[in-house]
């Protein structure tokens, strides 16, 4: 029984270090070439147009956080005037 198992332990061993040696190949093999595949492409395209319309929604409430400040700084001018 436990010839068994030691014969299950190294060829599972050697199963996973042929596919994480294989995996390093194809990797490498990508980054050499530079290529990126469509669903990277796809999805960086799509992060940065999100990242982009953040910026715009932030930009959009800086401008309403300074038209409140503007308002509320107005309003405290008047009362002590008046």
């Amino acid at each position: 029984m436990h010839a068994v198992m030691i014969v299950a332990i190294v060829f599972g061993g050697a199963i996973l270090a042929l596919a994480i040696i294989g995996s390093t190949i194809v990797m490498i093999i990508r980054v050499l070439k530079g290529g990126i595949s469509r669903t990277s492409q796809r999805f960086e395209a799509e992060e940065a147009k999100m990242i982009q319309e953040m910026y715009q929604g932030f930009s959009r409430m800086e401008q309403r956080v300074e038209a409140l400040e503007t308002i509320i700084l107005d309003r405290e001018r008047k009362e002590h005037e008046g």
